[in-house]
C-alpha cells in the first residue's frame, strides 16, 4: 500500500539509497540545488538483497533499507527495460542479466541474443520496449510515497551512443532517432522514466 498522510513540510536534506553510479548521478541532477544530499559515497553501506518480485516492491523495500540504516529520509528507485517480445522481459530482473559485476555490455548481448532466439529477422520489425521506474521517499516514522514512471520506445538494432548506463544504448524513446545513449543527459533527464516518475513526487521538496 502507498501511504499518502505525508507532512506539509518540504524535506530539505535526504539520502540517495543506491550504489548505482549512474542512478545516483541522475536523481541528484534532478532533485532541487538547494536540498542537502547524502549517498553511499558518503556512508557505504552494503546495497539489501532485492526479492522483491516488481519495482514496488525492490523500491520500497531499498528505501526502507536506507531509511533505517542512516535514521534519514530516503529516496530509492527500482528501475528497468520491458521488451515485449520476451514477454516483458528483463523487467525486474534487468540488473541480474548483467551479472554480479553489472557488466551491461553482457546484458545488452544476452538482449539481442533473446530477441534473435524469439525471431530471426526481427531487425526488419519494430521492437517495442518501455523503461519503467519507481521512485519511492521513506521516512524515519515509516510512512512513505511510491510513484511510477514510463517511457515507451523501441529496441535500436545496434547498440549506439556513450552516455547514460545500463540499457540506454539500445532503447530509442517514442518520437526520437537516437538512443537514451546518443541523447545529451539534459536532454534524457527531461523525458525519461525517472523523471516521469519524480514529477509525481517533487511536492515534497
Amino acid at each position: 500500500m502507498h501511504n499518502f498522510q505525508m507532512s506539509k513540510k518540504k524535506i530539505k536534506e535526504i539520502f540517495i539509497g543506491s550504489n548505482n553510479k549512474g542512478k545516483l548521478k541522475e536523481i541528484a541532477d534532478l532533485l532541487p540545488k538547494s536540498l542537502k544530499l547524502y549517498s553511499n559515497l558518503d556512508y557505504k553501506i552494503p546495497s539489501p538483497i532485492e526479492t522483491g518480485i516488481s519495482f514496488h516492491e525492490n523500491s520500497l523495500l531499498k528505501a526502507k533499507y536506507f531509511s533505517k540504516k542512516t535514521k534519514k529520509i530516503c529516496m530509492s528507485d527500482d528501475s528497468g527495460i520491458e521488451i515485449d517480445i520476451l514477454n516483458k522481459k528483463p523487467g525486474v530482473y534487468s540488473a541480474d542479466w548483467a551479472g554480479k559485476k553489472r557488466n551491461f555490455d553482457l546484458a545488452i548481448k544476452k538482449v539481442y541474443r533473446e530477441i534473435s532466439n524469439k525471431d530471426k529477422n526481427w531487425k526488419k520489425k519494430k521492437i517495442t520496449a518501455r523503461f519503467i521506474c519507481v521512485l519511492t521517499i521513506f521516512w524515519p516514522n515509516g510512512k512513505f510515497v511510491s510513484k511510477t514512471g514510463k517511457i515507451e520506445g523501441r529496441i535500436s538494432k545496434l547498440k549506439k551512443g556513450k552516455n547514460g548506463f545500463g540499457y540506454d544504448p539500445i532503447f530509442i524513446p517514442k518520437g526520437k532517432r537516437l538512443t537514451f545513449g546518443e541523447l545529451e543527459p539534459q536532454k534524457k533527464y527531461k523525458i525519461d522514466h525517472r523523471f516521469n516518475a519524480f514529477k509525481k513526487i517533487r511536492k515534497f521538496f
